[in-house]
């Protein structure tokens, strides 16, 4: 099968999804305890999946109000949100490829971001709606194969996808961005592409133990991709370099309980130029050029159970990133939070969480700026199996790292949705 015929057969199947979804009304649809919104179109989605197709199509949305400011009077509300639709392929069961599977993710986002609406949080360096960003528009978003070679301990990754599927990981349940995802491709944002944004990529990893994995990828840089008439953008041209990140990543389960953990340490590389910021004059700064270069520390941890149950209690992570400050506005980053999962019997899949990021700016370039420091709380209604609702509660001090800058209270609500 080549990859033209793989593309073609991924859109045939894509289409018969969004068909499915429109004309097929299973009896199982619409009940809380399936996966799937739509059902399991009277069991061929899951014959499907037997066969090596798994299609996916999630919506989430984001709505965002200015409850509170310190100067400010304003209070608005915007709303935006994101469609993906999906399938990944098992190639071993289609076409007999042994440890091999290809994804293929189109994206849509819409809407408008409160943090560049609203008066008092004009400058804020995160965003009070993570999924608002880079283009309100479609993108091929996930377009790779991969395959796992000595006994599945060597895995290579190649095609269009973005640096924080795998470098750099983090969930994002969270509605603010500075405690969603990758933290790098929030403030090096200019060069590392997150999600929905892909550029041609290839990362290797390999499995030194069950436990511990490492992996390296090379990533191309092309400000064409962020483009928004260029979502499906295939072409080299206007490239700048590349990305290089390296990372270690262990997976343990500690204690009696065997309570999972994740612990990420790496480095990234860039190869395309970036003006010089620190130690050079103003008239310099347009000239003198270096690299990007940083690296990051993430650590997820289950720290408890909850009376017995591993699928139940508190979790802890941080994350911390640290930025060359001669190419870089943001020098250092830091979040830290909590989440309780299962903590009332009645409500076993809710969960509450709490973080804090601290966002430190280049003040030796800056001079007036300083940091700026994002919070939000929030509670996680498990709905059904196929729909999370996340009111929150967000907390801003001095945005835009501003030493005067305002303080601002957000309400908000995020949902995701699985059709």
């Amino acid at each position: 099968m080549s990859i033209s015929q793989l593309s073609k057969a991924v859109y045939t199947f894509l289409a018969a999804l969004l068909l499915a979804n429109t004309a097929t009304h299973a009896a199982d649809a619409f009940s809380t305890e399936n996966p799937w919104m739509l059902g399991d179109w009277n069991g061929q989605r899951t014959q499907l999946q037997q066969q090596g197709y798994d299609f996916s199509f999630g919506y989430t949305g984001e709505v965002a109000t200015l409850i509170d400011a310190k100067n400010s009077s304003d209070h608005g509300t915007e709303y935006a949100d994101q469609f993906a639709i999906g399938a990944h392929l098992d190639l071993e069961k289609i076409a007999g490829w042994k440890d091999t599977e290809a994804q293929i993710t189109v994206t849509q986002r819409n809407g408008r971001n409160l943090s560049n609406t609203a008066e008092a949080l004009d400058g804020h360096l995160s965003s009070v709606q993570e999924v608002w960003g880079r283009g309100q528009t479609w993108r091929l978003t996930d377009f790779w194969i991969k395959k796992k070679f000595l006994d599945q301990k060597l895995d290579v990754k190649v095609g269009r996808f973005g640096e924080g599927e795998d470098f750099n990981s983090f969930d994002c349940d969270f509605q603010n961005l500075a405690l969603c995802g990758s933290q790098v491709g929030n403030w090096v944002g200019d060069q590392w592409y997150n999600w929905p944004v892909s550029q041609w990529a290839a990362r290797v990893k390999y499995n030194v133990t069950p436990e511990i994995f490492t992996q390296v990828g090379v990533y191309e840089y092309n400000p064409e991709n962020l483009e928004r008439g260029k979502g499906f953008n295939l072409s080299t041209d206007g490239s700048k370099g590349a990305i290089i990140p390296a990372e270690v990543v262990w997976t343990p389960k500690l204690g009696e309980r065997k309570l999972p953990g994740e612990y990420r340490a790496g480095y990234y590389y860039s190869t395309a130029d970036s003006k010089i910021l620190d130690g050079v004059t103003p008239q310099e700064i347009q000239t003198k050029t270096d690299h990007h270069q940083g690296g990051w520390i993430v650590a997820k941890q289950q720290l408890t159970s909850h009376q017995g149950d591993t699928s139940r209690g508190l979790s802890g992570f941080v994350n911390v990133t640290v930025h060359d400050s001669k190419t870089n506005q943001v020098s250092d980053m830091q979040n830290i939070g909590l989440v309780y999962k299962g903590a009332m019997d009645a409500r076993p899949q809710d969960e509450i969480a709490l973080g804090v990021a601290r966002i430190n700016m280049n003040n030796d370039v800056l001079g007036n700026r300083s940091e700026e420091v994002d919070a939000e709380i929030y509670y996680g209604i498990h709905a059904t199996n196929w729909l999370t609702i996340r009111p929150n509660l967000q907390y801003v001090h001095h945005v835009g790292a501003y030493k005067d800058g305002e303080n601002v209270w957000v309400g908000g609500i995020k949902f995701n949705t699985s059709f």
